[in-house]
């Protein structure tokens, strides 16, 4: 703990830490505000489940492309912008009367403003801490972050189920624009300037690291959106239990990150962290009750924050400064689209096999993220005895000539 204890003690840490987490609650909320928002108003699931998918579709297109904005325009201005947007249409999609292609796009509109706190706050860490303490901080970011998958839904469950499904939606834009003006004010978003990339969009994926990251990020989240998926249909979704479980699941990889975040990178270190959530998502499958599958749970949590952690680092040591950024976009991109694809197959799994479906669904895309990260390991870093940063960009210096 000292290392953390150290961590929180540098000038804007805990402050870039606090204000990004606040801004970023909407993501833990949204998607089930919206949901239960929809479905008061036009009674049907179905059409909720369009306006979520317009939702994701959007931020999906703007990960990369709003973050690679942030090099050209700097970063204060795209999150001025991006927020200013998608604080409107959440006041849209909260109070006014739309029909339902209205309601897809102004979520698609949302979705495409998102702005881009996480790829902001990733490339500013390794200019407010020394290169020793990137990877410590890496860590704790991604065990923070699962205050937002803990707090989140319960927070706008209980304000959309006890006062109104509009005041849900009200309050993620009350954490996007407090949360965001914190941030944005943030003295570091002036003092970091993300140099423009002089490469075509899209480039940063050739990186072999990147690649495997985006895809090993599509698949791990993809066994998370599954392993939700099975919770839900074990207890049902009037049941309480299934939220103390997804908690336990959540608290687990807060413990995790803090405990193991700080260690040495190897190349085996991915593969060995998600061979954990592996082996806790096949128990899962031959769980029948409340502790059975809270224990096996706890055991997969302990290797998420851990497993994000090692992907932060690799993406961040594997690039150029100017093209963090858009790295961290692309991976965010991925993990959205596991998101959707853990989801979509373990709900077909679900309705023919039950709740196991859902475990099932987790276990395989589990083995093969450990596969890809056993057979590609050399893409990527060996971060033992060096630090996570950026590789620096480089110009040729004009010489005058004698």
């Amino acid at each position: 703990m000292k290392s953390y204890a150290e961590l929180m003690r540098m000038p804007g840490v805990a402050r870039l830490l606090f204000a990004q987490l606040l801004a970023r609650f909407p993501g833990g909320m949204l998607s089930l505000g919206l949901l239960i928002h929809i479905e008061g108003i036009f009674h049907s699931y179905g059409v909720a489940g369009l306006v979520l998918a317009s939702l994701s579709v959007g931020q999906a297109i703007s990960g990369p492309l709003t973050s690679r904005w942030m090099g050209a325009w700097a970063m204060r201005p795209v999150l001025i912008l991006t927020s200013s947007v998608c604080a409107v249409a959440l006041c849209i999609l909260a109070l006014a009367p739309l029909p339902v292609v209205g309601f897809m796009i102004v979520a698609l509109i949302c979705g495409l403003s998102y702005p881009p706190i996480q790829p902001a706050v990733r490339t500013i860490y390794p200019k407010v801490v020394n290169s020793r303490q990137l990877t410590p901080l890496f860590s704790l970011d991604a065990s923070a972050q699962e205050i937002i998958w803990v707090a989140g839904p319960v927070l706008v469950t209980f304000v959309a189920t006890q006062i109104s499904s509009t005041a849900g939606i009200l309050m993620s834009l009350v954490f996007l624009v407090g949360g965001g003006i914190w941030f944005i004010s943030s003295p570091e978003l002036g003092r970091v300037r993300i140099p423009q990339s002089k490469r075509r969009f899209g480039v940063v994926l050739a990186r072999p690291s990147v690649l495997l990251i985006t895809i090993v990020g599509i698949l791990v989240v993809g066994s998370f959106a599954a392993i939700e998926a099975g919770v839900v249909s074990m207890f049902g979704e009037g049941s309480p239990d299934a939220g103390f479980v997804l908690a336990i699941f959540a608290l687990t990889s807060l413990v995790g990150g803090l405990a193991f975040g700080h260690r040495p990178i190897s190349r085996w270190a991915l593969a060995r962290r998600i061979s954990v959530i592996l082996l806790g998502s096949i128990l899962a499958i031959f769980a029948f009750e409340f502790w059975t599958i809270a224990g096996a749970l706890a055991i997969a949590g302990l290797m998420v924050a851990p497993a994000l952690a090692v992907m932060f680092a690799a993406v961040s040591s594997s690039v150029r400064f100017s093209d963090t950024a858009e790295a961290y976009g692309w991976v965010g991109t991925g993990q959205l689209l596991g998101a959707a694809l853990g989801s979509a197959v373990a709900g077909f799994l679900i309705d023919a096999q039950g709740s196991t479906g859902g475990f099932w669904t987790a276990a395989t895309l589990a083995a093969v993220a450990v596969l890809l990260a056993v057979v590609f390991r050399r893409a990527l870093p060996d971060l033992r005895g060096r630090d996570a940063s950026p590789i620096p960009d480089t110009e040729p210096v004009p010489v005058q000539p004698s």
